[in-house]
């Protein structure tokens, strides 16, 4: 059955990706909270209105989702401790994440070979991130990486045995926004960067705030 308001909900998230977007080109501090905590609330809203409290699946997709929201509070700020914050809550919602999908089923083979492009991409990414990486930062950093791509092998598991690839899409983006937030951080700070990291982020959390509509019944 058509639900109009994920759909009004996904669209007022991707108008306040555009206006996030046309705030940090100009450098407009107020435009810049308005408009990601505007779509970070609306992909929240999103799991919402689809039910999201309803399975045990919903329910670690919106605990991965609110913690994306607070993260991104944190995150606001270019502080080291709130940079330590955003770390911190984003590394949760992947282990929320994760934990969703391997509830919901996963297939162990599609995981094995998961497992082995992770640490393949993961060593690549390393390797040019971490010359960068402040020597105190090293330690959370290798922690999230890690984390982030045990919710990619566990995405890959599930949309083998489930044919929800919905799910290893939104997990790939995250992935790839993640790598944004990195270059932007310790790399090259410049517009840039959010100008594909903000929208490959924001299209993360809407796909998997969706994955909620056709979660199987866990309960």
């Amino acid at each position: 059955m058509f639900q109009p308001l994920p759909v009004v909900l996904t669209a007022v998230c991707l108008l306040a990706v555009c206006a996030l977007l046309v705030a940090d080109r100009f450098d407009h501090p107020p435009g810049r909270v308005v408009g990601k905590l505007s779509a970070s609330t609306a992909f929240v809203a999103v799991a919402l209105a689809l039910g999201a409290y309803r399975g045990l699946y919903g329910q670690l997709i919106l605990g991965a989702l609110l913690l994306g929201w607070l993260g991104d509070t944190f995150l606001l700020s270019r502080a080291a401790k709130a940079f330590l914050g955003g770390l911190a809550a984003f590394l949760l919602s992947h282990l929320l994440f994760a934990g969703a999908f391997m509830t919901a089923g996963v297939s162990t083979g599609a995981m094995g070979v998961a497992a082995v492009l992770a640490v393949l991409f993961g060593a690549g990414v390393l390797r040019w991130l971490l010359p960068h990486v402040p020597g105190e930062m090293r330690l959370p950093v290798l922690a999230y990486v890690a984390v982030i791509l045990l919710m990619c092998i566990a995405a890959a598991g599930h949309a083998a045995a489930s044919g929800r690839w919905a799910v290893l899409a939104g997990a790939v983006l995250f992935t790839a926004s993640d790598l944004s937030v990195a270059r932007d951080r310790f790399v090259q700070p410049a517009f840039v960067n959010r100008l594909w990291g903000w929208p490959t982020y924001f299209a993360a959390q809407l796909v998997l705030a969706w994955t909620v509509a056709t979660a199987p019944s866990l309960g």
